[in-house]
């Protein structure tokens, strides 16, 4: 092959493998709710399979910076290839919760070793050191944005399995393709000079904690209340990868202050709209979730570029940068976690009171309504702690299919139960907005402390 040729197969193994560890953040959530029933567990455990993976990237990222000081970036490189490549692989053979875990803990830090690593690597291969962080850094935005969608349709296509059986191969396709690229590329770096990126790194934890919400709240109400199903919830969150991808120009036009400022007003005016729904509907969900991605995708790019300034240290950086980014994840889990849960407690209670006027309101007869009301306190009762009942059951074995007045029933307490559940989510997507909204805060600090007195 020649050298050319070899580069740009190297280009694009290593830009894929920087999406893939970057996706990882996120690429499980559609799948939650199978593992949820697969592994008989609560909502917390469940969890850890992605709380897990984001921590460890996060504390191996920061931890790693030291050794580039001292090692060439390329073994760092391949050696977290080949623990990805491992990990994935039994994240995929997982037979148990604990498991899983213990194995995206594994593939936390081959990501962190493959992340750390690629970008002056990455730079190495490229034209000019501003190509290759561009690109390091496009591909980090858009395997953050669209991991949720892909694991949703890998999921629906077969199992949650297969999110992990599909990472494996990409791996060992970045390995074979980088292995003498990457060894050519640059030997132990220098210490990095002394920068201003603190802010940048800061406003990354904010924009990723905002993303928690775009994301990660998301998906858990189109899927798990609206009962949209993996493959359905995908499209429906794919609509911020796509609004990512097709302002990436318009970031490269703006100036950071515009780029940035702009950016975190859309990223949390999506969240507010997704808090104020006024109905349930996977249509306004799609158009605030874009609305996200706008934000999103005017956001990272210029934060990214003031992390890693330069061409010096450049592993150095994107440590700190990757460390910022996963731990603002992980931020904003922590925080956010309980006060979903709180929502949701509140909008179960509101639920109950909404469906049992629905049924008393219902232009059915007592013959009806008392058969129906028996079979809902039994779906109630039977449905695992966490997961939303099937309330159209009852109503179905009890004449929805024929009688429209029993199939009437059954619509408004669909809509009554998830409208109520809809809302719980509402101060959960506004404190992911006010992350949103702390984007800026950083920067703007900054550039007050450095000007003259």
């Amino acid at each position: 092959m020649p050298p050319a040729a070899a580069r740009r197969a190297a280009v694009i193994a290593l830009a894929l493998a920087v999406a893939v560890a970057f996706a990882d953040s996120s690429i499980v959530v559609l799948a939650l709710p199978e593992l949820y029933t697969e592994f008989e567990t609560s909502i917390p455990g469940v969890a850890w399979v992605v709380t897990a993976y984001n921590l460890v990237v996060a504390v191996a990222a920061f931890a790693l910076r030291p050794a580039l000081r001292r090692m060439r970036p390329a073994p760092l490189l391949l050696a977290g290839l080949v623990v990805f490549l491992g990990a994935s692989v039994a994240c995929g053979l997982a037979g148990d919760l604990a498991v899983l875990i213990i194995a995206r803990c594994v593939q936390g830090l081959g990501a962190a070793l493959v992340l750390a690593a690629s970008l002056p690597i990455m730079v190495a291969l490229a034209a000019t050191a501003e190509t290759g962080a561009m690109r390091w850094a496009a591909a980090g935005a858009v395997g953050a944005a669209v991991g949720p969608a892909l694991g949703g349709v890998l999921t629906e296509l077969a199992s949650w399995r297969a999110i992990f059986i599909f990472q494996a191969p990409v791996a060992a396709v970045a390995l074979i393709a980088l292995a003498v690229p990457a060894a050519r590329a640059l030997g132990p770096e220098r210490p990095a000079p002394r920068a201003h990126t603190g802010a940048a790194n800061w406003g990354l934890v904010f924009a990723f904690g905002a993303l928690v919400g775009a994301l990660f709240l998301a998906v858990l109400m189109v899927v798990t209340v609206w009962d949209l199903g993996p493959l359905a919830g995908a499209v429906v969150v794919s609509a911020l990868p796509i609004a990512a991808l097709l302002v990436r120009p318009l970031s490269v036009a703006l100036s950071p202050v515009e780029g940035v400022g702009g950016g975190a007003l859309l990223l949390a005016g999506g969240l507010a709209g997704l808090a104020f729904l006024p109905t349930v509907s996977p249509a306004l969900a799609a158009v605030c979730l874009g609305v996200c991605g706008l934000g999103f995708g005017l956001v990272v790019p210029p934060l990214t570029r003031a992390s890693v300034p330069g061409v010096e240290g450049l592993g150095q950086r994107a440590t700190v940068s990757v460390g910022a980014r996963h731990a603002g994840l992980v931020l904003a889990l922590v925080l956010i976690a309980p006060v979903v849960a709180t929502g949701l407690e509140r909008g179960g209670e509101v639920a109950t009171i909404n469906a049992t006027a629905v049924v008393l309101d219902a232009e059915i007869g007592v013959d009806v309504k008392v058969p129906v009301a028996l079979a809902l306190r039994d779906e109630f009762e039977r449905t695992p702690r966490g997961e939303v009942p099937d309330l159209a059951r009852p109503f179905d074995e009890n004449g929805a299919g024929d009688d429209e007045a029993v199939r009437s029933a059954r619509d408004d307490l669909v809509d009554a139960i998830q409208a109520a559940l809809t809302r719980g989510f509402r101060y959960a997507y506004l404190l992911a907005a006010l992350f949103a909204l702390l984007v800026p805060l950083p920067l703007l600090i900054a550039r007050l402390a450095r000007r003259p007195a």
